[in-house]
């Protein structure tokens, strides 16, 4: 007689299976992203205070859903699928002249695909740089940046 050591002894593709959907259903629906808080200086803080205030409750059609830890200087919305940060550095690309950049709405943004995650999005030409990282599924979908770039455009003046 042999022994079968897996759950109800179904076969091992069928139990990695159930244990993955058993992991997935263990996390909560509503738990928030979580992510860096930026630390720009003062007069980047209040720029981007004046940006939070600005933002919209929707963005793509999703509610609005700050993560972890809550600040003036991050925003979200879908539970992480689209998630905005505010003064965070400039980034190292930038100088890249091989980097790709996208205009949407009068807001210039350079374009990063970090390694499995979806596209990240950096406001260029602004007296603070504000970062926007999409989930996978906005690879081909600019609309959270144009929903973005009205209160970015009113809020984050052109640096000179």
């Amino acid at each position: 007689m042999k022994s079968s050591h897996r759950p109800l002894g179904l076969p091992a593709a069928v139990t990695a299976a159930v244990l993955l959907l058993a992991a997935a259903g263990c996390s909560s629906p509503d738990a928030a992203a979580s992510v860096v808080v930026p630390s720009p200086p003062a007069a980047e803080a209040a720029l981007c205070q004046d940006l939070a205030r600005e933002l919209p409750g929707t963005v793509a059609g999703l509610e609005r859903s700050d993560p972890e830890p809550g600040s003036e200087l991050t925003a979200g919305w879908g539970d992480g699928a689209i998630v905005l940060r505010c003064g965070v550095p400039r980034p190292e690309k930038m100088s890249d002249p091989q980097a790709q950049g996208v205009e949407a709405n009068g807001v210039n943004w350079m374009l990063e695909r970090p390694e499995g995650s979806g596209p990240r999005f950096t406001s260029t030409y602004r007296k603070t740089y504000v970062e926007v990282t999409l989930g996978e599924q906005y690879t081909h979908d600019m609309t959270p940046l144009a929903d973005l770039a009205d209160p970015v455009r009113k809020t984050v003046p052109p640096s000179l």
